[in-house]
């Protein structure tokens, strides 16, 4: 390697802006061949083993499962996956007697045209492929954005290519990160990063964003929840465990929860954010304690806990995330919860109430109820809120959150399955024409102003600000599947069907029911295009869900009452 491809600092800290990957490579070369067979014989996974049996060091004992709720059935079905097997555009007609639909070829096409490749390997998939726009840093591979392509090459038996984003991008964590004069914690994953081409030098550079380019210039809280999120779906869709027990994978967990287990001034179990630090990356009264970061941390930590290996470096790290599942998932349940019941509870608050034995325990005001709220709750049904911190509580319903709440058993099979009844009572709401609501409802008027400082792109009813994103179509057919309601997702789909092929897979869809192709949106963007081939394959193949699913911990269910003896 030439001295111009790689600047050393005196510290030994490497320069993102001159950094060129390619012969580092040499210790994971080994890790690019083909994934060994797993192991088809019955045996209980990781998913199987309880919190206290991994921080105890027991050996697995033999339950018997009883049926809580429809979702037990996948327990089963996910044994049976072959990593070999592949769905949609390599199978004219599925085992189960499903007919394609003739528009999952064409995302297929479209999908493959997406591909980045690096030094001859693919590495990732692009935002979007529309030329007619401004590029901006939609000619970026993104790490939230790869995550439902990499799960429908997962699902088609193609893992390589997520082995190698997994790779690249720990390299990529690495790198010195500074913006300005100050330095981000060594944990921090890329947002995106790009492919350079030099036809002078014949040479090819990874160029990373790890927030400096970025609107408002926030670092991504998601990235690092989204890479474990995705190393444990490689792993449980190959049945590899190889890469995940490699020590730079090992590292690169430790390094990315010691961003956030690390002890300050916290009060709560829940993590203390940026507006614009996840999916929603502009200002959108986010800030705080977003339940889509609250939700994937939630789903990392299980997923770092199952992959985690018990050795010195290992294991204090492993008892950290025992204890702060079981306070993050008290936290959660208790006082992001809200119901019919729960509202009116909190409509009848009294304030200013002190000591440990207060029932209004962040001082909510009750006349800070939004309106829409009392019309918006149904009898049956509820759903996490989108924030709780002191004195505000942000009652917006967030799809991604309460999804991966689902996914991740954050949410009890009960909160699960009322998840899912508001969904189908507020159908018209939350889906409309097209699906799926980011958030709602909208915010408007004055408090759009003050909210999102009069942003142009988030005005009412468009882009997160109650606009509609066909990529939840994936999230929301997991879910359905794992709660048993798989007819729910197959309505929304339909749905996606007649529009997004003739709209040339938008970004994402405004207004009131997500009639309109979105005034800035991308077309074929590819995560709308990966979201409808994950949620296709879902419904062909329900055993896919065991590599983005979690089934509950006993050791972590809650009594689900409140008490005004209850503490944080």
């Amino acid at each position: 390697m030439s001295t111009t491809d790689v600047d050393l600092s005196q510290n030994g800290s490497i320069r993102a802006d001159t950094f060129c990957l390619g012969i580092e490579e040499c210790d994971f070369s080994k890790l690019l061949e083909r994934p060994r067979p797993l192991n088809m014989e019955r045996q209980r996974s990781y998913d199987e083993r309880s919190l206290h049996e991994l921080t105890m060091g027991l050996s697995p004992q033999p339950a018997s499962r009883t049926a809580e709720y429809s979702s037990r059935i996948i327990d089963h079905l996910e044994y049976s996956v072959s990593p070999g097997r592949r769905s949609g555009f390599s199978t004219p007609r599925s085992h189960i007697g499903f007919e394609p639909h003739p528009m999952v070829a064409e995302a297929w096409e479209a999908l493959r045209g997406s591909l980045v490749h690096f030094r001859g390997q693919p590495v990732g998939t692009i935002a979007a492929l529309d030329n007619s726009e401004e590029k901006l840093n939609y000619d970026q591979v993104f790490v939230r954005d790869f995550v439902p392509s990499a799960l429908a090459f997962l699902m088609n038996g193609e893992p390589e290519i997520v082995k190698n984003f997994l790779l690249k991008t720990l390299r990529l964590q690495s790198w010195e990160k500074k913006i300005d004069r100050f330095h981000l914690g060594e944990g921090v994953m890329p947002a995106s990063f790009k492919v350079l081409h030099d036809p002078v030098r014949n040479t090819e550079t990874l160029i990373a964003d790890f927030g400096e380019s970025a609107i408002g210039r926030v670092a991504p809280v998601d990235s690092g929840f989204w890479w474990i999120i995705l190393l444990r779906a490689y792993t449980k869709s190959t049945g590899d465990t190889s890469l995940a027990e490699l020590p730079e994978c090992q590292k690169g967990m430790r390094l990315i929860l010691s961003l956030c287990l690390s002890e300050g001034f916290d009060t709560f179990p829940t993590l203390l954010c940026a507006d614009g630090c996840c999916m929603i990356d502009r200002r959108m009264g986010v800030y705080g304690y977003p339940i889509e970061i609250q939700a994937l941390f939630f789903m990392a930590l299980r997923c770092a806990l199952l992959l985690l290996k018990q050795d010195d470096e290992g294991k204090e790290v492993v008892e950290r995330i025992v204890k702060r599942l079981h306070a993050l998932s008290f936290h959660m349940r208790s006082y992001f919860w809200l119901d019919m019941k729960q509202l009116n509870d909190i409509y009848r608050y009294k304030t200013e109430e002190y000591s440990h034995t207060a029932v209004n325990k962040f001082n909510v005001i009750p006349d800070s109820l939004p309106e829409w709220i009392f019309d918006f709750m149904p009898t049956r049904g509820g759903y996490f809120i989108g924030n709780v911190s002191p004195a505000r509580m942000d009652f917006r319903w967030f799809c991604m959150g309460n999804c991966i709440a689902i996914l991740s058993s954050l949410a009890t099979p009960e909160q699960s399955t009322a998840i899912m009844d508001l969904i189908e009572s507020r159908w018209e709401e939350l889906v409309g024409v097209m699906p799926l609501k980011v958030c709602y409802p909208a915010i408007e008027s004055h408090e759009w102003r003050i909210i999102t400082g009069s942003d142009p792109k988030n005005t009412r009813w468009s882009y997160h600000n109650g606009g509609s994103w066909p990529v939840l179509l994936w999230l929301l057919t997991a879910a359905c599947i794992k709660t048993g309601r798989p007819q729910i997702a197959r309505r929304a789909i339909e749905l996606a069907e007649t529009r997004l092929p003739k709209d040339n897979w938008p970004e994402y869809y405004d207004g009131k029911l997500g009639r309109y192709i979105g005034k800035q949106a991308r077309k074929f963007q590819t995560w709308s295009i990966a979201g409808y081939l994950v949620a296709k394959m879902m419904l062909e193949d329900p055993s896919h869900l065991g590599m983005i699913s979690l089934e509950e911990d006993k050791q972590m269910k809650p009594l689900l009452r409140r008490s005004s003896s209850w503490t944080v």
